[in-house]
């Protein structure tokens, strides 16, 4: 089944290491230079913290409140804790925590086995096989050198933000229409 959303969304998916958050930071400006608001979903693999130790929001968190919302006038986090271990999120199920409203553009880092649309990072010194064509979810493969394989979809150079800004600007135009 595909991730279904009102707003479109796009990933960038790879194994680790590859730079998918490097290609983001620039990215992200790039797109928004071109007027587009941009939302954005990471999946770390690992357990993380926004909320800094010794900070009071972090004490009154760990004194055990299940739900912990930060807020100031120039943003705010709510912070879930669970109890228990659980299976690790589902796209669908965090999709409804965003608000439409103030965003053209979901960017998606991770979430590889999910059902969405993807751009595949792939990096020549790794030596990692290729997640395409096995998933038919990617629709570009942005490589560092040629790759041995020859794609059925577009093969953009990572190093070349303005061209991944341009692939991903004609392909939203297309999800508008």
């Amino acid at each position: 089944m595909s991730v279904k959303f009102p707003r479109p969304l796009l990933g960038f998916v790879a194994c680790s290491g590859t730079g998918k958050t490097s290609l983001l930071e620039k990215l992200i400006p790039a797109l928004r230079a071109r007027g587009l608001r941009i939302a954005l979903i990471k999946h770390p693999h690992h357990d993380f913290d926004i909320d800094p130790p010794g900070k009071d929001s972090y004490r009154l968190r760990q004194a055990g409140a299940t739900q912990t919302m930060v807020a100031s006038g120039k943003r705010w986090a709510l912070i879930n804790e669970h109890d228990e271990p659980r299976a690790e999120p589902q796209l669908d199920e965090l999709l409804p925590q965003l608000d439409c409203r103030r965003f053209d553009l979901l960017l998606v880092e991770g979430f590889k086995h999910e059902n969405y649309p993807k751009i595949e990072l792939w990096r020549h010194e790794l030596s990692r096989p290729f997640l395409y064509p096995d998933d038919r979810n990617i629709i570009a493969l942005a490589c560092d050198k040629k790759p041995a394989i020859t794609p059925d979809i577009p093969v953009l150079d990572l190093n070349n933000t303005a061209a991944i800004s341009d692939f991903v600007r004609e392909w939203l135009l297309k999800q508008t229409v």
